[in-house]
């Protein structure tokens, strides 16, 4: 497990950025945390680490974001996705076969449907600026 104490909006982005130099294609990221908690800061920060292009935003309402690179990340947000029907009719287990690295909000949503070696991340707020960052599934 790793373990991290973000004291900034731009900490949790260094972090992040830092952190996606050990990503590969296929790697399935599943955020964890509350409504502001720093889940896009976190991505934000993949992205930058990744190289890929786009300024990254909230998938909220088009429930999935695609920026190219050399290794494309696709940002979901899975808040308003009920069932295995909701995720079959995005598309969903076809991004699974993509040579890409999927970053997941609200993973708890799909736990069910998640791959076996999905790499968790849970960002807790512990005030106003500071958050606390535990990575399981990469080392």
């Amino acid at each position: 497990m790793i373990k991290f104490i973000s004291k900034s909006t731009i900490d949790t982005e260094n972090f992040a950025q830092e952190f996606a130099k050990q990503l590969k294609p296929h790697d399935v990221i599943a955020f964890i945390g509350g409504m502001g908690a720093g889940k896009t800061a976190f991505v934000r920060g993949l992205a930058k680490g990744l190289n890929v292009y786009g300024e990254v935003s909230s998938p909220t309402f088009a429930l999935v974001h695609e920026y190219s690179g050399e290794i494309p990340l696709y940002h979901f947000d899975m808040y308003r996705i009920n069932d295995l029907e909701d995720l079959y009719s995005i598309g969903f287990f076809d991004y699974l076969d993509l040579d890409a690295i999927l970053a997941i909000e609200w993973s708890e949503n799909i736990t069910d449907a998640l791959p076996e070696n999905t790499i968790f991340v849970e960002i807790k707020k512990i005030n106003d600026d500071e958050r606390e960052i535990l990575i399981n599934g990469k080392e």
